[in-house]
């Protein structure tokens, strides 16, 4: 099967533009929603669920299976049916992956029923395009694939989130979240979901304050506070972080450290590389908003920050912190050997840093 080249941005704006023809109530007749992030796939379902039919004709127009407790053709006679008593009948299956002969589906897809919406769910990885389900859906429907975001994708996802429902995150808000949630945006999704709804009326920004109360992330001990005090050389404030993240291990693991601490490097050095294009080469300095794509920054004030702390750290040392950071993710997971605990590596790993 040929590598996809779609692109987490690619299913975001895919996602809202399918969103919106559902709301505008613009159906296809068939969507193949499939991919290895189920978020979007769920929510397109669950919108579909909730939107084609009324209340009272979802019990007689509106099946749902399961892949594993069915197979295609059971799916394509479903397809076939006439609705009771309403405009469509609408099919959902759910968990597809596990459909059998899920490629025989192509017999209903290549011709689908103007009254039918067939609706199917693919978890995990996309369906081979090579296929004739694959190609009989993309000629008479929708078929959207949803890609997993990298954690840099993630701050400025939690933006558009928080602005589609009318509210902003500040910028530690924002990154405290990033570094806690992962990319799991149901997970996100769901913490973000409890944040808007304890805000107060008339309250549009969530603030770091909200998302310790919330959330349960300490607002003062988190990667966030910890990248902020390595990045301005303050030793006792680093090692008291960390010392907090050793006695919660579970709350803090060392991977997710490691990732935000080769994050804000890893943007030191291209910093540094495009402050020395301008000094030797008299390349022009990008401006902030050029940085911010660059980077993969989601605000301004973050730039100012980078590009002051960056000169502290010439690239030399840089360049060898960026080893030590892939050293430490390899005994993160376990390689390399020793017995030593996440609160003790990442001291240990502080030290050096501070060290260089």
């Amino acid at each position: 099967m040929a590598k996809s080249t779609v692109k987490f941005k690619d299913s975001v704006a895919e996602y809202e533009r399918i969103a919106a023809d559902i709301r505008a109530r613009k159906f296809a007749p068939v969507y193949l929603l499939m991919g290895e992030e189920s978020y979007f796939i769920d929510s397109l379902a669950d919108m579909l669920a909730g939107s084609i039919l009324d209340e009272a004709s979802r019990a007689f127009n509106q099946i749902t299976v399961y892949g594993r407790d069915s197979d295609a053709g059971q799916v394509v006679n479903l397809c076939r049916q006439m609705p009771m008593m309403g405009s469509y009948e609408v099919v959902i299956v759910r968990e597809a992956q596990q459909l059998k002969n899920l490629d025989k589906l192509s017999l209903y897809t290549t011709k689908p029923q103007p009254t039918t919406i067939l609706v199917v769910c693919h978890k995990e990885k996309a369906v081979d395009r090579r296929s004739q389900f694959y190609k009989s859906t993309a000629a008479a429907g929708v078929v959207f694939e949803s890609v997993r975001p990298r954690d840099y994708e993630i701050a400025s996802w939690l933006s558009r989130f928080a602005s589609s429902h009318g509210c902003k995150l500040d910028a530690k808000a924002q990154s405290m979240l990033a570094d806690h949630l992962g990319t799991d945006l149901a997970k996100i999704s769901n913490e973000l979901s409890k944040l808007l709804v304890s805000l107060p009326e008339g309250v549009r920004t969530i603030t770091a304050e909200d998302v310790e109360r919330n959330v349960g992330i300490s607002k003062d001990f988190n990667n966030f506070e910890l990248c902020k005090a390595v990045a301005v050389r303050d030793t006792g404030r680093a090692l008291a972080i960390a010392a907090q993240f050793a006695a919660n291990p579970k709350d803090n693991p060392l991977l997710l450290t490691v990732m935000a601490l080769f994050g804000q490097f890893r943007q030191m050095f291209v910093l540094n590389y495009l402050r020395w294009q301008t000094q030797r080469r008299g390349v022009p300095f990008p401006s902030d908003a050029e940085l911010m794509k660059i980077l993969k920054v989601g605000n301004i004030y973050a730039i100012g920050e980078l590009k002051q702390t960056s000169a502290q750290w010439p690239n030399r040392k840089v360049f060898d912190i960026l080893g030590l950071l892939r050293e430490y993710d390899a005994r993160s997971k376990g390689m390399g050997g020793g017995s030593a605990g996440d609160g003790e590596l990442l001291r240990e790993l502080l030290l050096k840093i501070f060290m260089m």
